[in-house]
């Protein structure tokens, strides 16, 4: 039983750190950062939905499946991560290395981006800090999580977070498609 409980709470640690460091970092890229201006460019709206978009909206809700994809394919690595030394600091050179500097794709801002698409220099860096903060925030939250995992009050906590997110996106998702006023 505890081992299955532990397999439960390492889904939610994972799930919920994603979700909140997402959800900032996405805040930061479009208060700070003014990503509805660069959605709104040429460059940038031939491929990326408006901010204003309800499946934008959506989007912080949605990142609560992403976190479990997340866990998934970290749990091959979980005690490589999460119970040796610098574990989570190795997490997030790698995930710096994969997901934004050398994706397997011709991702914007990726090695291959910079090579393969006609999308300018300036445009390429754009996301850099949002994605920079997102890795940051999620490994720090891992990292408060596991160093007070046994605290009742950092579950509460982030239940009521994710709860307060998910609401505020269905709520965006709701009005965005005109089915919902404020």
């Amino acid at each position: 039983m505890e081992k299955k409980s532990g397999l439960i709470r390492y889904f939610w640690q994972i799930t919920y750190a994603h979700t909140i460091a997402y959800f900032i970092a996405g805040l930061f890229a479009i208060v700070i950062m003014k990503y509805k201006d660069l959605f709104a460019t040429e460059i940038i709206s031939s491929y990326m939905h408006p901010v204003d978009a309800p499946i934008v909206a959506l989007g912080p809700f949605l990142q609560i499946i992403r976190g479990i994809i997340i866990a998934l394919c970290l749990l091959p690595l979980r005690k490589t991560f999460f119970e040796e030394k610098n574990g989570l600091l190795k997490l997030g050179l790698i995930i710096i290395g994969l997901s934004i500097i050398s994706t397997f794709g011709a991702a914007s801002g990726s090695f291959e981006g910079f090579i393969y698409t006609k999308i300018p220099f300036m445009y390429q860096l754009a996301g850099w800090p949002e994605a920079l903060i997102w890795v940051t925030l999620f490994i720090g939250i891992l990292y408060v999580s596991k160093k007070y995992e046994h605290k009742k009050i950092i579950t509460i906590l982030s239940i009521v977070i994710i709860v307060l997110i998910s609401f505020l996106s269905i709520m965006g998702f709701l009005t965005a498609k005109g089915w919902f006023s404020v």
